[in-house]
């Protein structure tokens, strides 16, 4: 828990240590979610989107966007090296959330009725005592994040996803088999409801057990750190104290706004879920089962895909709000805006040529992951197709955030995101009711939230600092390299499954011979430079195979 120079508080390593355990998680979350629709079906999973939706919102409403605030505030102090206020703001802060968890798990369990439809109450409800042990673990990561320290946050995100496979799947199959008492699909439809039921309420309870075994973690780690946390503290020399209730006053002023910076931008998936499942039924009269199994492969399957790469991105964010806070408490402008220029670039550098990949490769990404029928397959590929720009959107749009928060503009986000929803909400009602695009709406609706998210905070960002990104090497060259990747990763791909008949032995070939495309390319073309490259994590892997390629000097 160093918070001196170095190698440590090299943000650009931290948020890849994060970034890679995001999608290690995320590789596990999809890896569980084929057995898991297996178990539950897609009726099932739909039922769970349904409740995670809605459990997301009074998530972050209460708990979610804690982590970045606390981060946020005791890197403030700790740039000051005030270590005696920080960890007041860190005990203010563990009463903050004890409280509001408390009050919002109470209002999620009481109000579910409220949101869902009878089938997913008792799935929402299953959420809700999550939210409260969630509170309690956003702090711990907030404290660690804000000493620049990321490794701690990403080994409970690995172990949260891994707790929370392996009770989804078993507490899923025991509720169906226990409660039906058979695995099998009842052909009456009110059959299906209750083993889709009982079959999400099980993916439920592994949530909860994920958040839960993350926060032991989380508390062991700071149990073992006492002592060092103590030690500073003793030598802390800076008399002034502040009170409990000065820092309450503080932390509400900073999370007020991140709560709803995060909330507002977080509900494009919430309210594209209420149009499809709830308004549109009850304009065209459609029936409600076939719906919620089309949002399951929707959003448990094409979404869920088009966000692993975004993780990149979230961690970056991550790991730019102490940064940035840190930048402007001792007023550096001028790095605060080197720093988010390396921040835009590195992050590009992943989600563009993520992109290209998965609109090229998008049939035979989704059967590895999901190998259902040849028809759920076909329409969840073309839909990670259609979604496949806004994986750039949202990279940009959610590190901007992160970006203007750091920078003390924290109402930006709050706007933006209102004004993307809007448009968002006004496209997928026009797509649904004017066309007969469907599920095919959603996806649009949800590219022109990000798109607009994406203009909207480079705008904010750019008036903030006056900040302009360098757009050769950022934009335009990881572009052509991912288009001559994206060529490449098709053709392999084609051909082998010209020689195999297989998907699976096909893409991942595919996918290794596409991204050495890519890497080669991206040095080729002097996208990237060796001390860029020395940034990322295993960085020195990376120069010493482009030396041996003689792609570097």
């Amino acid at each position: 828990m160093s918070d001196n120079g170095g190698r440590k508080n090299n943000f650009v390593m931290q948020a890849g240590i994060l970034a890679a355990a995001g999608i290690i998680s995320r590789i596990i979350g999809l890896l569980y979610r084929s057995p898991l629709t297996e178990v539950i079906g897609e009726l099932g999973l739909g039922y769970y989107q349904a409740a995670y939706g809605f459990y997301t919102i009074i998530l972050l409403i209460s708990s979610y966007s804690i982590p970045s605030a606390i981060s946020k505030v005791i890197a403030q102090k700790l740039a000051l090296r005030e270590y005696r206020n920080a960890h007041r703001i860190f005990l203010c802060s563990m009463a903050y959330v004890l409280v509001v968890g408390a009050a919002a798990s109470l209002f999620l369990f009481f109000g579910a009725g409220i949101f869902v439809e009878e089938a997913a109450v008792p799935v929402l409800r299953t959420f809700a005592p999550t939210i409260f042990v969630y509170g309690i673990l956003g702090v711990l990561r907030g404290y660690f994040q804000a000493h620049k320290s990321m490794a701690q946050t990403s080994v409970s995100q690995i172990l949260e996803q891994i707790a929370n496979a392996v009770v989804s799947i078993g507490a899923a199959y025991l509720l169906i088999n226990g409660f039906m008492g058979t695995m099998e699909v009842p052909a009456d439809t009110e059959g299906q409801v209750r083993r889709a039921a009982y079959g999400a309420v099980g993916s439920a309870m592994g949530t909860g057990m994920g958040v839960l075994a993350a926060l032991l973690f989380m508390a062991a780690i700071y149990g073992l750190n006492r002592k060092i946390i103590k030690r500073r503290i003793r030598n802390d020399r800076h008399r002034h104290v502040d009170s409990y209730g000065a820092i309450l006053k503080t932390i509400t002023a900073v999370v007020t706004p991140f709560i709803l910076s995060t909330a507002v931008y977080n509900l494009s998936g919430t309210v594209n879920n209420a149009v499809y499942t709830k308004i549109l039924p009850a304009m065209k009269e459609l029936d409600t089962v076939v719906l919620y199994s089309n949002w399951g492969i929707f959003s448990g399957q094409a979404m869920t895909i088009s966000n692993i790469p975004i993780a990149f991105a979230s961690a970056m964010a991550a790991a730019m709000i102490p940064s940035v806070a840190q930048l402007m408490a001792a007023k550096d402008i001028q790095g605060a805006r080197h720093k988010i220029g390396v921040a835009v670039k590195s992050t590009m550098l992943i989600s563009i040529p993520s992109a290209v990949g998965l609109f090229v490769l998008a049939k035979p990404v989704t059967y590895l992951l999901f190998p259902r029928s040849e028809e759920v397959v076909n329409l969840a590929a073309r839909l990670l197709m259609t979604l496949s720009l806004s994986v750039v959107f949202y990279a940009l749009s959610t590190l901007n955030s992160s970006i203007l928060q750091g920078l003390g503009r924290v109402n930006a986000p709050i706007v933006n995101a209102s004004i993307a929803l809007v448009l968002q909400t006004a496209a997928a009602i026009a797509l649904l009711f004017y066309t007969d695009l469907d599920l095919y709406s959603m996806a649009i609706a949800n590219t022109v939230y990000s798109g607009a998210m994406c203009i909207l905070n480079q705008i904010s960002v750019r008036r903030a600092v006056g900040y302009r990104q360098e757009l050769l090497k950022t934009f335009v060259i990881p572009l052509i390299a991912s288009l001559f990747m994206g060529g490449t990763a098709w053709g392999v791909y084609e051909g082998l499954l010209a020689l195999t008949g297989s998907m699976r032995i096909s893409v991942i070939p595919a996918i290794g011979i596409g991204a050495c495309v890519y890497f080669v390319l991206l040095i080729v073309l002097r996208g990237v430079t060796q001390k860029e490259l020395l940034g990322f994590p295993k960085g020195y892997l990376l120069v010493k195979a482009a030396k041996k390629c003689r792609l570097l000097k």
